[in-house]
């Protein structure tokens, strides 16, 4: 049985989790993203609207890919712990979900 691509990146999304990969919570991904420690960060698609702007700005200003394409719950669900919005502070994690993404818009 095939998975999704959605499936496969909230899959690596635990994996990170568990490797100590993730910066988690939004003052710590902002924090993050201004040290230019991560090449990517995710916010919940369901998330208040001035955050997502604050975080959208952020992450254009200092390049990092903002995914804002799962829910509170996918992304609780899939690294396991109360918190939506964090950064994949790992070159490696961050180059395969870019692969899957563009693989996933291709289709």
């Amino acid at each position: 049985m095939l998975i999704s691509k959605d499936e496969q990146i909230l899959n690596l999304l635990g994996l990170a989790m568990r490797a100590g990969k993730l910066v988690l919570g939004s003052d710590s991904t902002l924090t993050a993203i201004r040290g230019n420690k991560v090449q990517m960060a995710f916010f919940p698609s369901d998330g208040g609207q001035s955050q997502s702007k604050k975080f959208a700005d952020k992450s254009s200003f200092y390049n990092v890919t903002l995914i804002q394409d799962y829910t509170k719950r996918q992304l609780t669900d899939a690294i396991g712990v109360n918190r939506s919005v964090f950064a994949i502070a790992d070159r490696g994690f961050s180059r395969k979900i870019k692969q899957l993404i563009s693989e996933k818009e291709r289709n």
